[in-house]
């Protein structure tokens, strides 16, 4: 299979995307960016999460009802949610209403309150996983790697749940961790450039 497509607008992209227009819009906006927010970084490993058996494409479309139904993946909110909470969550048609996940997310809310009070963001925690590339290479099809491997080691040691090696191998991939866009594909030099000018969090 090829690493890239044209599509209608001339540009080449990742082959992944090409299925519909929600994924060229994430694939263009934000898959592959370096994320350093610490509520965005808790949102997508949460719906990375919930994708688990599912497809990318059914979180996407779901999405803003993810945001609704958990306050907006603000960590000190959902810490506080409560049996009421889950139980009004799985009756949200909205959201994938599996009460393992759900339930995970809150779990994962608090141990996210614990890694923050260690490390003091958790980005600084989160980065030190940073798998080290040669970007000039052009990036392998793989669905873990040593990194992601040891960060769902550790995270499951400190109680997180669905957090599993290749559920967090696709939440580097997506906060900009690594660079995968292929390199004919013309939003690689954009995420290149966003990762060389990024500042590492430190560890507080």
């Amino acid at each position: 299979m090829l690493d890239t497509f044209i599509a209608e607008d001339g540009q080449s992209r990742c082959t992944w995307c090409q299925s519909t227009q929600q994924y060229i819009d994430y694939h263009d906006n934000e898959w592959g960016y370096p994320v350093v927010d610490d509520q965005r970084l808790f949102e997508k490993i949460c719906l990375e999460g919930f994708q688990s058996g599912l497809s990318w494409l059914t979180i996407l479309n779901k999405r803003e009802n993810f945001r609704a139904a958990f306050a907006n993946f603000d960590f000190n909110q959902v810490a506080k949610f409560t049996e009421q909470d889950v139980e009004r969550l799985v009756l949200d048609a909205g959201i994938i209403r599996h009460r393992g996940k759900i339930t995970a997310t809150i779990n994962n809310a608090k141990r996210a309150q614990e890694v923050i009070a260690e490390f003091g963001s958790l980005a600084s925690y989160f980065w030190q996983f940073e798998p080290k590339r040669d970007e000039s290479i052009a990036p392998e099809f793989m669905a873990t790697c040593e990194e992601s491997i040891a960060l769902s080691k550790d995270l499951k040691k400190r109680g997180w749940k669905f957090v599993g090696p290749t559920t967090m191998y696709a939440f580097m991939q997506a906060m900009g961790m690594v660079n995968d866009h292929a390199h004919g594909c013309e939003f690689r030099a954009k995420a290149a450039q966003l990762r060389n000018t990024l500042t590492r969090p430190s560890i507080k």
